[in-house]
């Protein structure tokens, strides 16, 4: 059975404003040094699925800017453009209906387009591993990460063993918890971090759609029966945006049963905030991570991100100082997750034009 890539890439990435806007969301940034995030994430599925096999779901607004950017990695014909935004059930059903239609069946491997991985031979091992998982039972797989420190910024997925599998059996999926509870899921050593990453034949996860979410699967249906159509661009653009929001880890796996699991442990990081950015750049002596041009003096710990400008600092510690093309962010690190709160409070109060 053929298997298909799929990046979900329709996000805003708020948490790296003033770099992630809505015309340059974080998809599109190079964060690392070495190329844009979606880039990264289409290169790493090359020992595993061909690059033909591999579609992208984006805004409608960003579909053109997506073929340009990913520069040929991907088929015209795979950027899925998604009329508004239904969060990831209906992104993963409109890629299942697309694949099923047009393709027949096959094993669908979702991702996020910007995540990182650093061992990336490991984590062609463990795919290649749900793959053949997901031939042999037909069930929803899963990717947890091994955890290596107490996150309070990730939900967790208990799990338990099954004998002589690579695979492990989902107990339940947990929220993100506060820091007790967080130290407690490592001291138990049956949590796995939820990654978002799943592995599903595309007939299987429909078949759940419409168990479970029919109202979404009726939705899907009529745009599946327009696939292929003259009809089918102006069916996507009227139902798509009637497609009830709801993410596929509450409509559908924290509901589905015998979901598995199997474990990764090669240096995964969602890369969710300015506060993580270690995880695709090294700190230098000071435990300073700084791109772009700066001139530090008696600084330590801090995030440095230039764009056009010198940034210059002075006995300052623990800060993250960003600049964007039309404003310029300073907060210390241990905010960082706050950013998110500045983009709400631009958005409502008339200031677009920083967004």
């Amino acid at each position: 059975m053929k298997t298909y890539g799929v990046i979900m890439a329709g996000g805003g990435g708020t948490r790296f404003w003033p770099l992630s806007t809505k015309a340059e969301p974080k998809q599109f940034l190079n964060l690392s040094g070495r190329d844009i995030l979606v880039n990264e994430t289409i290169d790493r599925q090359s020992a595993l699925i061909d690059k033909n096999d591999i579609f992208i779901v984006t805004n409608q607004s960003q579909a053109e800017k997506m073929l340009s950017c990913t520069g040929g990695r991907i088929l015209k014909d795979h950027v899925l453009a998604e009329p508004a935004a239904r969060n990831t059930a209906a992104c993963i059903g409109y890629a299942a209906m697309e694949i099923i239609k047009k393709y027949g069946d096959g094993v669908m491997c979702i991702f996020a387009a910007d995540h990182h991985i650093r061992d990336e031979r490991e984590y062609t091992r463990v795919m290649g591993e749900a793959v053949r998982a997901v031939e042999e039972t037909d069930a929803l797989v899963t990717i947890g990460i091994r955890p290596t420190f107490p996150s309070t910024g990730y939900g967790y997925i208990r799990n338990s063993p099954l004998a002589d599998k690579p695979y492990r059996r989902v107990e339940e999926f947990v929220e993100k918890p506060d820091q007790e509870t967080a130290q407690s899921y490592l001291d138990e050593g049956c949590y796995a971090w939820n990654s978002g990453m799943f592995v599903w034949k595309a007939s299987t996860i429909l078949t759940y759609f419409a168990e479970l979410l029919p109202d979404i699967y009726a939705c899907l249906t009529k745009i599946g029966e327009a696939m292929g159509t003259p009809k089918e661009r102006e069916v996507i653009q009227r139902i798509y945006p009637t497609i009830p929001k709801i993410s596929v880890d509450y409509g559908i796996m924290e509901r589905a049963k015998g979901v598995l699991m199997l474990e990764g442990d090669f240096g995964w990081s969602d890369v969710g905030s300015w506060d993580t950015l270690d995880a695709v750049r090294q700190k230098d002596e000071k435990g300073n991570i700084v791109s772009g041009q700066a001139q530090l003096l008696d600084t330590q710990n801090c995030v440095i991100y230039g764009k056009h400008k010198l940034i210059a600092t002075i006995g300052v510690k623990d800060l993250v100082v960003v600049e964007g093309e039309n404003a310029v962010l300073v907060c210390p690190v241990r905010e960082a997750q706050r950013v998110k709160e500045i983009v709400e409070r631009l958005a409502e109060s008339g200031g677009e034009r920083f967004l």
